[in-house]
């Protein structure tokens, strides 16, 4: 993730969030206190998608959900169900992961990763739908997919994962 602080003279201060998945989140601190927070479009970093306005209170509630203040999600980083050794978890491919532009028949995953891909959730639209080996996957994506936890962990590092196992 990547931060950039700037003061905004008579006004406050700034944060521009990149995030791993590319998004960005723009907050702006009222000196009165006020918070503003702008999502942007994921392909135009110059259209802002949604904005909220909060008081101090509110800004100071909402951290402490999302600091993990009030519930501690059991989840560490994925979704995950367990059926003994079998997992089915969620991923969404990063930005410029090498899986990106292909086709799940081309990277043959379940030769060799042993992974089961179940279902792709587009980026762009509602519907999940059963993938065959022609579905590309693009940037964004959802995949749920199934196999044993080494299998997942080396299928999400080596092709799924821009950062090719940096946790960064």
């Amino acid at each position: 993730m990547n931060i950039r602080e700037s003061e905004l003279p008579g006004i406050g201060c700034k944060f521009e969030i990149i995030t791993k998945n590319d998004e960005k989140l723009v907050i702006i601190l009222h000196d009165d206190g006020r918070r503003e927070v702008y999502h942007f479009d994921a392909d135009d970093h110059d259209e802002v998608v949604s904005s909220i306005t909060l008081s101090d209170l509110e800004a100071r509630q909402i951290a402490g959900i999302l600091g993990g203040m009030i519930y501690k999600p059991k989840a560490l980083e994925t979704v995950e169900v367990a059926f003994d050794d079998l997992l089915i978890e969620w991923y969404q491919v990063e930005p410029n992961a090498p899986a990106i532009n292909k086709t799940i028949g081309e990277l043959d995953i379940r030769n060799k990763y042993g992974i089961n891909v179940i279902a792709v959730k587009k980026r762009n639209s509602k519907k999940s739908h059963s993938p065959g080996p022609d579905t590309v996957i693009e940037a964004g994506d959802t995949l749920v997919i199934s196999g044993e936890r080494n299998q997942i962990k080396d299928l999400i590092q080596q092709l799924l994962s821009s950062s090719r196992g940096d946790d960064a």
